[in-house]
């Protein structure tokens, strides 16, 4: 069975276009409008790589910028060099080339917030529920200020109980040790809410649209970007945990 997946347009107020793009073509045209903003003059928009030539002040001249369209920044699978910019709608390319300048629109209209659903081991238990308000923490590489994650405990838990909030953009970049691959992001967060009566792993699986989502099914292994299932989340966390309502409210799904 695949795995679900809810899109629901977002609506840009305030914005050229209604809902935000879909494709490529939406990311060009919301583009057009952006791109004085960024300093950018068009020279040339054409069918060929790379995309877009255009033409930016620095140092008292203009110097060429060589720009490629994509919905998601990990799309591009062009080579290296011959492009100075990503110009998309989502950045989600964790490695891109330190020499590709990356603008992902979706910030410029301040969205909403997305979800995240993040495991946590055993030896890290104590520490959350030690934090009643704000801590430092490693966060997905591209989340956001205001996004939300939603802590999931390992076994012998498998539940989620505690829920924060992203309040701070700036990431602290951590040097990856002897036992540690991946270099870390680390942001502050706030705790918006421990839930009394947590949400079970089993809940999660027996539900018929949570239960065939990638993370659920993959048993809470990784970071997950659960936004699209935040609705069926949120219902699930108020009908087990009425007394939160006023604390979750700013968090409705209708707000994404």
């Amino acid at each position: 069975m695949n795995e679900i997946s809810l899109s629901r347009p977002e609506f840009l107020e305030y914005g050229p276009m209604r809902f935000a793009p879909k494709n490529e073509l939406g990311v060009v045209f919301l583009f057009a409008h952006f791109a004085k903003r960024f300093g950018l003059k068009v020279d040339q928009i054409r069918p060929q790589f790379p995309d877009c030539i255009a033409y930016r002040k620095a140092g008292g001249h203009e110097k060429r910028v060589r720009i490629e369209f994509e919905y998601r920044s990990k799309n591009y699978k062009h080579p290296k060099r011959g492009c100075d910019m990503i110009v998309c709608w989502e950045h989600n390319w964790a490695g891109v080339p330190k020499n590709l300048e990356v603008i992902e629109l979706r910030r410029e209209f301040g969205l909403g917030f997305n979800v995240w659903v993040q495991p946590v081991g055993n030896e890290f238990k104590v520490e959350l529920s030690k934090s009643s308000g704000r801590m430092w923490w490693s966060v997905p590489w591209n989340s956001h200020k205001g996004d939300l994650v939603l802590f999931y405990r390992n076994a012998p838990d498998k539940c989620i109980e505690d829920v924060f909030v992203i309040v701070s953009d700036q990431k602290e970049r951590y040097k990856p040790t002897h036992n540690k691959r991946k270099v870390d992001f680390y942001t502050r967060l706030e705790r918006v809410c421990r839930l009394g009566s947590p949400i079970l792993l089993e809940f999660l699986r027996d539900d018929r649209v949570l239960g065939m989502a990638g993370f659920v099914r993959a048993d809470m292994r990784s970071r997950a970007n659960a936004s699209e299932l935040w609705p069926y989340l949120y219902r699930m966390i108020l009908a087990r945990n009425r007394s939160l309502r006023s604390k979750l409210v700013k968090y409705d799904p209708a707000r994404l």
